[in-house]
Formats: structure tokens, sequence, C-alpha cells
């Protein structure tokens, strides 16, 4: 049974009161059977609907019934509250305390009954997932880019770069990502004449205009954030070829740490390989702030790799392996 169908009932009986079974019937475009059906769920709920017999009897709530603000059942409350809850704790949640009184808010709608069983599972359930630290966008933020970029509607942006550059931007918003924590506006960006990524922490105010754009065709949002990111002008501009698949590289290696391409390793400047890369293998390419970082990233996939560029990064592979040799060797002299 459609919920949209039962709720759509619901507002018939609330706007019409004394419809017939036939005339509802007509109006949701179902069977006289299915209005009965309607009926019995919405008493189910708690809902009492009274039906008046004889030739001009109808449909009707009961007289002084006021319908709650707000109807959930079991499996509907506590999939409304675990959704908060994960949201908080992933950073899905938009506003400072935003889930907090959403939950209270539910809860304080809810019979009492059900009222205790959802407050137990806010109380009792636990997350594994690390919180996450980032701060959080209005919603009034992401509601406006939302609407805008359905709508196919030029925004105006106020935004303050990574280095703390204030800018008024135009930009055609093309879709939201949510990825590691933090929330992501792609568009064309006008000032710069190309497609931009923008975080939405990041953006103190957003306008909608009447500027309509045309829609971007075959784009994919997610896929073009995550190019984004991999491309961040950090310091070092890496690359390393791997000996390893493409498919099992694209399951180890995020696309927001690099990009990736698959290379003949024999074709690869012998005076950078070690011997132990032959045949098939994959480019790697991207930046990074500290190479140390990329060392560890690179000597946990587990096979054997060519650090093409820079140089510092294979003196910090080489430190890492002194390092793992140094540690190694006090643990078999305890």
């Amino acid at each position: 049974m459609s919920t949209n169908r039962v709720l759509a009932f619901l507002e018939l009986l609330q706007a019409r009161p004394g419809l017939t079974g036939p005339e509802l019937a007509e109006r949701l475009e179902v069977d006289v059977r299915t209005v009965r059906r309607y009926v019995r769920r919405l008493e189910d709920l708690g809902i009492p609907v009274e039906a008046e017999r004889g030739r001009y009897g109808g449909y009707r709530l009961m007289p002084g019934y006021r319908l709650p603000p707000l109807m959930l059942t079991g499996d509907e409350a506590a999939a409304v509250v675990l959704g908060l809850l994960a949201g908080r704790r992933a950073g899905l949640t938009v506003g400072e305390g935003a889930a907090e009184s959403a939950l209270a808010k539910i809860q304080r709608v809810l019979p009492d009954a059900l009222r205790a069983r959802v407050a137990a599972v806010e109380a009792m359930v636990g997350l594994t997932t690390r919180s996450a630290a980032t701060s959080r966008p209005s919603g009034a933020t992401l509601l406006t880019l939302a609407d805008a970029a359905r709508r196919r509607l030029r925004v105006r942006l106020a935004y303050r770069s990574f280095r703390g550059q204030d800018s008024e931007r135009t930009v055609d918003p093309y879709g939201l990502v949510f990825h590691s924590g933090r929330w992501y506006l792609t568009g064309h960006d006008h000032r710069r004449g190309e497609v931009r990524t923008f975080r939405l922490d990041r953006i103190g105010r957003a306008e909608t205009t009447e500027e309509e754009f045309a829609a971007p065709g075959e784009f994919d949002a997610v896929a073009h954030v995550m190019e984004s990111l991999a491309s961040v002008p950090y310091r070092y501009e890496v690359e390393v070829v791997l000996a390893m698949t493409m498919e099992e590289a694209r399951r180890r290696i995020p696309p927001t740490v690099a990009a990736l391409a698959p290379v003949d390793v024999s074709a690869v400047d012998g005076s950078a390989m070690d011997g132990s890369a032959v045949g098939g293998g994959v480019r790697m390419t991207g930046r990074a702030e500290r190479l140390d970082g990329m060392a560890q990233v690179l000597a946990g996939l587990g096979v054997p790799f060519t650090v093409v560029g820079p140089p510092e990064l294979r003196e910090e592979v080489r430190a890492l392996a002194r390092r793992l040799e140094e540690w190694a060797g006090q643990a078999s002299r305890r």
C-alpha cells in the first residue's frame, strides 16, 4: 500500500469531509475497496475515521479529533532517529545543534510508549565511526544551493578560500556532494571560466538569481569533486609507478588521494627502476603537503613501486625503511 496514497486520502478527508467512497476513489484513481483499506490503515495508526451510511453518507474524521503534527510508526521513528544519530557523527547534518533539536521535537510529538522506545535507541546505540570534527555549513546555504541546482538558476556566493582570501563568485550550481565529513558544491565558476569545487562551510552567503543556465549534460558531480580534491595545489607533485593492476589500484587508492592511469612499466626510465616492477602497472599522480605521509601510503600498499618524482619522496621512503628496521631491531632485543 502506497504511503503517499494514504496521506493523499487523509488530506482529502481534512479538506472535504463527507466525500463518499466512489468520490474518494475517483479522486485518488483507485477502486472503492482500496478506499476501505486506506480507512483501516488510518485506524491502525490511531486516526479515527467515521463512515456515515445512507445515500448521502461519506467518510470524515471523528468530530473534535486533532491530527498530530507528526505520525510515525515504530520502524519509521527508529529510522529517523538512527539517521540523525549517524548523520551527526558523520558530519552529514547542517547547522550547529540541528540534529539535537530535531530529535527533541520528534520525541515531543510521539506517543508515550513510542517516545520511551525512541529515547532508548538514542541512549543505548553506540557508533564505531569516528566523529567528524569539521565545521558544518548552515542549513539555509545547503537548501538554497540544492534548490538553485534543481531549478538551474545561477547563484552569487561570498566565498573564503583555504588561504583566507575573500571573494565574490557567480556560479552555475551543478550538484552537491558530501564526502569525508564535508559538503561540497561543484559548478561553473564565471570568475575562473571553468568548473570548480567549493566547500560549503567556506560560503558566507548564497543568493539565488533569476538567471537560468543550461544543463551541463552528462556531468558526474561526485567524480568531479573527487578529481578536484586529488589535484588540490599542495606543496609537492607526486608521480609513482605501482606494480599492480588498475582494478586493485582503484580498490585500494581513493580518487581523492591520486589520479590513476595504466602504464607499461618497462617504458619507465630504467634509472628509476629497482628491477622488481615489470610488465603492466599503474601510474599514480597527485599532490601532497607532506611527503612522509605519502611514503607511508606507498609502503602500506605492499607492492613494488618506482618513485618518478619528486626526489625528496625517495629520501622519505628510505628514511621510513630505516625507521622500520630500527624499530624491528628494538622489538627483537626485548
